[in-house]
Formats: C-alpha cells, sequence, structure tokens
C-alpha cells in the first residue's frame, strides 16, 4: 500500500512540475504599432516640412521654366506669321522662318528641361523620404526592443502592416500586450529642443537652381 502511495505521489509531482515547466516556456508575446510611431514621430514632421520647403522651392524653378517655354511659343508664332505674311519682303521672311525653326528648338529643349527636372525632383524626394523611413523604422525597432526585453517578452509583433492578403498579420490581441503608447512615450522623452538642428538623415539632397 505504501509503495502504491508513493508511486501515485510520484506521478502527481511529476504532473505539477510538467504544468510549471509549460508554464515557464510559454512565450510572453507583445504588439507595437509602428505606423502609428512612424507617422507620429516629431522627426517625421520635422522631415515632412523639410521636403515641402524643398517642394516649394522646386515648383518654383518648374514654373521659371514653364514661363521661359510660354515665352518662347509667343516668340515662335510672331515668327512663324511673319514668315507666312506675303507681305513680307522674301529675305525677311527667310529670316523669320529661321528664326521660327530656332525658337522650335528652344522650345523642344526647354520642354525637355521641364520634363526631366519634375522627374528627377519627383524621385529625389521620394528617394529621401524612402531613406529617412528607413533609418526611423530602425530606430523605433531599437526602442521597442529594449521595453519589450525590459518586460521579460520573447517575441514582439508589428500589428501594423498588412500581409499578402492585405489584412494585418494579427486579427487579435489583448490590449494589455500593446506596447506602442510606452514606446511612444520614450520616444518623446527622448526629444530635445534642439532637434530641428539635429544630425542629416544621410538622404540626398536637391539643389534647386533658382534665378538662372
Amino acid at each position: 500500500m505504501k509503495k502504491a502511495a508513493k508511486i501515485l505521489f510520484a506521478l502527481v509531482a511529476l504532473s505539477v512540475s510538467g504544468v510549471f515547466a509549460h508554464a515557464q516556456s510559454s512565450p510572453t508575446i507583445l504588439v507595437v504599432d509602428m505606423i502609428k510611431l512612424l507617422d507620429e514621430h516629431y522627426k517625421t514632421q520635422e522631415q515632412k516640412e523639410k521636403l515641402k520647403a524643398d517642394a516649394e522651392k522646386a515648383k518654383e524653378e518648374a514654373d521659371r521654366l514653364l514661363q521661359a517655354r510660354n515665352t518662347l511659343v509667343e516668340q515662335y508664332k510672331e515668327a512663324l506669321e511673319q514668315s507666312n505674311n506675303p507681305a513680307t519682303k522674301a529675305e525677311v521672311k527667310d529670316q523669320a522662318r529661321s528664326e521660327a525653326e530656332q525658337k522650335l528648338q528652344e522650345i523642344q529643349r526647354v520642354n525637355n528641361e521641364l520634363q526631366s527636372f519634375e522627374t528627377n525632383t519627383r524621385n529625389l524626394l521620394q528617394q529621401r523620404f524612402q531613406n529617412f523611413k528607413t533609418i526611423m523604422l530602425e530606430e523605433i525597432s531599437k526602442i521597442a526592443t529594449g521595453i519589450a526585453n525590459r518586460k521579460g517578452a520573447n517575441l514582439l509583433l508589428d500589428k501594423s502592416g498588412p500581409n499578402l492578403l492585405g489584412i494585418s498579420s494579427i486579427i487579435y490581441s489583448d490590449a494589455s500586450m500593446d506596447i506602442t503608447a510606452e514606446v511612444e512615450a520614450e520616444i518623446n522623452r527622448g526629444r530635445s529642443g534642439s532637434s530641428a538642428s539635429s544630425s542629416s538623415d544621410g538622404s540626398p539632397k536637391i539643389t534647386v537652381p533658382l534665378g538662372k
């Protein structure tokens, strides 16, 4: 009887220890909204203001090129009209015709310059923001990982990004698992009054040739 009791006790002890071992091996999972943190980051707002200022400068240059083209178009029309005027002398017609051809070439050159400028500017602005996003996501990830480690988590998931189906990879998570607010608070604690004069984001800059 005593032997049976010992065996039963051993089985119970083994079962209990197994439960504790299972509990200890269960992963601690937390979630974070990376898109929200990026969009609301104070550096993102500063970067958008910089890009907006450069876009406005670029628009001024585009407007200058457009105005130059319009002027050339008017000059081309005048020269063409003069070359087709029956009352105009032959030598004047020839000169006007030559001038019209020259203006047409200049119009095509400015058109190409305008199109190239707009394309390059758009690509540069997009590349700058993409480079900025890459750097910022790395920075935010480090902060989020630090908080997750302090909380004893061994898995941190981003709940913001869509998967291949176009929906969030996390269908449901308890609010207590979400550390987005804590990460945002830590980001803002690192904000200084001199943030506007912080170091460069390492992305290519736009040089707008104004006032040619």
